[in-house]
C-alpha cells in the first residue's frame, strides 16, 4: 500500500515510521510512505501557504493553491482514497481502518493546519477522518494514528495474523483480561481457569469477561453489540 502525506512537517514522522512493528513493515515493502509539502509548490519569495479568512475572524488559513498542487503533483493509483484529517470527520474506529486495509491501494493524507483549510480542498477529498472530538495544532498525529492502524492490518505486519482477530473491538466487544508469568505477583494470582489447561473453559471464561468489560466501561458499545445480536437472532443478551 501506497501513503502520500500532504504536510508542512514531513520531519516530524521520521521517529513513529521507524520504530517497532510499523517500522519492520515499511523496510519489508509492506507499505510505504511518501511527503509532499506544500510549501514547495507556493510562487512567492516568502513560500506563503496561509492567508486571513474572508469575512474576518480569528486565525488564518491555508490556501488552496499549494495543497492543489501537491495533490495533483502524485502518482494516482486506481485504488485511492483522499481523506483529510479533521475534527468535523468521522471518527477513527476499527471497522473504517479494516476498510482503508482492504478496500484502497493508495491512501493520501492532507495534514492541516492553523484554523483549518480554505473550503474548496474539499473538492480534492473523498473522506474526511477525526482522531476524536477534541482540536489538535494539526493534522500530522492524526493521520500517524491512521497510518499506524491502517498498516498493522496488512498482510505481513504482525507476525501471527490470527491474534487480530482476537482485539478490541474486531468483535463489537472490548478485549479480556490477558496475564503472563509469574502466576503470583505481589499476592495477586492469574485466574485458575487459565492455569487449568481447559481450552473450551477458557474460551468461556474469556468471552464472559469481554461482555462484562464491556458493559462497564463502554457501555455505548455493548448496547450497540446487543443490538447486533438481536438483529441476528443470537441467544446471547446480557448476561448477569
Amino acid at each position: 500500500m501506497r501513503f502520500d502525506i500532504v504536510t508542512l512537517f514531513p520531519d516530524c514522522f521520521t521517529s513513529v515510521l521507524n520504530s517497532g512493528l510499523i517500522g519492520k513493515a515499511l523496510a519489508k515493502q509492506i507499505a510505504n510512505v511518501h511527503f509532499v509539502n506544500p510549501r514547495d509548490f507556493t510562487t512567492d519569495k516568502h513560500r506563503k501557504v496561509d492567508d486571513e479568512p474572508y469575512g474576518g475572524g480569528v486565525g488564518m488559513l491555508m490556501k488552496p493553491g499549494p495543497i492543489f498542487s501537491a495533490v495533483e503533483s502524485l502518482p494516482t493509483l486506481q485504488r485511492r482514497e483522499v481523506i483529510m484529517m479533521s475534527p468535523q470527520g468521522e471518527t477513527i474506529n476499527q471497522p473504517l481502518l479494516r476498510e482503508l486495509a482492504g478496500n484502497y491501494d493508495q491512501i493520501v493524507i492532507i495534514c492541516g493546519h492553523y484554523e483549518g483549510v480554505d473550503e474548496r480542498v474539499l473538492e480534492l477529498v473523498t473522506r474526511e477522518v477525526s482522531l476524536g472530538d477534541f482540536i489538535l495544532t494539526g493534522g500530522e498525529i492524526p493521520s500517524m494514528a491512521l497510518i499506524n492502524g491502517v498498516v498493522r492490518l496488512l498482510p505481513g505486519t504482525v507476525g501471527k495474523a490470527e491474534s487480530l482477530k482476537l482485539e478490541s473491538f474486531e468483535e463489537g466487544l472490548l478485549d479480556f483480561p490477558q496475564y503472563t508469568r509469574p502466576a503470583i505477583f505481589r499476592d495477586r494470582k492469574v485466574p485458575d481457569v487459565l492455569l487449568s489447561g481447559n481450552h473450551a473453559a477458557i474460551a468461556r471464561w474469556r468471552y464472559e469477561q469481554q461482555i462484562a468489560r464491556t458493559r462497564k466501561r463502554r457501555p455505548d458499545l455493548f448496547q450497540a453489540w446487543e443490538e447486533e445480536k438481536r438483529r441476528e437472532g443470537g441467544s446471547e443478551g446480557v448476561r448477569e
